[in-house]
């Protein structure tokens, strides 16, 4: 099998380290100028690896191989949280260029096509997972008009920078065959089960909605409790009742979260006429996101009933359905995992959407974890080890020189 160069690995995710360093961590939202300074570095670094780059009409960089196919895709997203870890989505692409690279330099497998992306927006700065849906294909004129936390367009944000008339590039079925993609796991299960290595069998589907309360707003002082219509009163009961209905329905894996509310006026002294949350829930199962829809539109319905404030929700419009990744795919990490470190790496699911989303209902996709320390994600804390980061690479590139010898 190719061997990575380990060395050039971590040097390379410490330059792209530096494209928006904050203390520990990095700010580097999409289409900002250090985020469009980083493409132009990963544009750079991809020639220098033997590729064909270029950044295409949404921001994503791709590398392509100068070999015909078939070809695997590989990459991730070099966009980063508002206050975001240096190897979420970051190592995903370093790991694809270093393997890209290491395949071209070895005469056993210089003739495999590897192609590599860089994916914009899949943080949803603007909207989720932006880039990839370009790729396949997806791209709406929503999409065109959802906007950052500025006001501006992703439209407007694409003339800013330089890309209108550019044309985006797509997914090739004629010579696209797979599509593979490492991150860290973000979570705490590979380090406290003692494995080096996850293999992703499925990621979790991702729905939710905002929940809005209408009370009466009155003085705090001078309202007498039972006639009260309290919109954060009611608020806080629901959340209550969320969690004690959703753990009724849960899966094995089900995580549920009320991330984000607000009450109106705000104001200690004011009795709050208006409330809001956002729900989300997560899971790897269809039936189990349905069971967590259902429920969640029963207690709207039953706190509307039952007042005494008016409830209502909305459905959130940035959900992702659950997928499974190919099991030809899962057998070949599993298969290159073993003979790096026997028993030591274990197949699992993952907890956070990844643009693996959105291509495993067009070609067949999978991926790979390694372990996160602490489990800290989406955080300046968020880091693995370099020994962690080094093994997954050269685990990564097994399993894709596996993959498409058996083509």
């Amino acid at each position: 099998m190719t061997d990575i160069d380990g060395a050039r690995l971590l040097e390379s995710l410490r330059t792209l380290r530096t494209f928006g360093a904050r203390d520990a961590g990095v700010v580097r939202p999409t289409y900002s100028d250090v985020d469009m300074a980083a493409r132009r570095w990963l544009v750079e670094t991809m020639i220098a690896a033997g590729l064909d780059a270029q950044i295409d009409g949404i921001g994503n960089v791709i590398g392509r191989s100068p070999n015909p196919g078939p070809a695997v895709v590989l990459g991730s997203h070099s966009d980063t949280q508002p206050e975001g870890g240096w190897l979420d989505g970051a190592m995903g692409v370093m790991y694809a260029i270093e393997v890209a690279r290491a395949l071209l330099a070895d005469p056993d497998t210089a003739h495999l096509a590897v192609d590599v992306a860089a994916w914009a927006d899949e943080e949803g700065t603007y909207a989720s997972a932006l880039g990839s849906h370009s790729f396949v294909g997806e791209i709406t004129e929503a999409h065109l008009a959802a906007a950052n936390a500025e006001g501006e367009t992703v439209a407007e944000a694409l003339e800013r920078v330089g890309l209108v008339g550019v044309d985006p590039i797509r997914l090739e079925p004629d010579r696209h065959v797979a599509y593979l993609e490492a991150h860290i796991e973000q979570g705490p299960h590979l380090e406290a089960s003692g494995n080096r290595i996850g293999v992703v069998t499925g990621i979790v589907g991702i729905a939710g909605a905002t929940v809005r309360f209408r009370g009466e707003q009155n003085h705090a002082g001078t309202t007498p409790m039972p006639i009260r219509k309290d919109a954060a009163a009611a608020l806080f009961e629901f959340g209550v009742h969320v969690r004690a209905r959703f753990a009724q329905v849960a899966g094995p894996v089900s995580v549920w979260t009320i991330g984000n509310l607000g009450v109106h006026p705000g104001a200690e002294s004011i009795v709050p006429g208006e409330a809001w949350c956002q729900v989300q829930y997560r899971d790897a199962s269809a039936d189990v996101m349905e069971r967590f829809a259902d429920t969640l539109a029963a207690l709207v319905a039953e706190f509307d009933t039952t007042g005494p404030c008016a409830v209502s929700m909305e459905r959130g419009d940035k959900g992702m359905a659950p997928v499974t990744m190919d099991a030809t795919i899962v057998r070949a990490i599993g298969a290159a995992a073993e003979r790096r470190i026997p028993d030591a790496w274990v197949e699992m699911p993952s907890g956070a959407g990844h643009d693996a989303n959105t291509f495993a209902p067009h070609i067949p996709s999978g991926m790979l974890f390694i372990p996160s320390i602490g489990g800290v994600s989406h955080d300046f804390a968020e880091d693995s080890h370099d020994d962690d980061i080094v093994l997954g690479c050269q685990v990564f590139a097994d399993a894709v020189v596996s993959h498409l010898d058996s083509l």
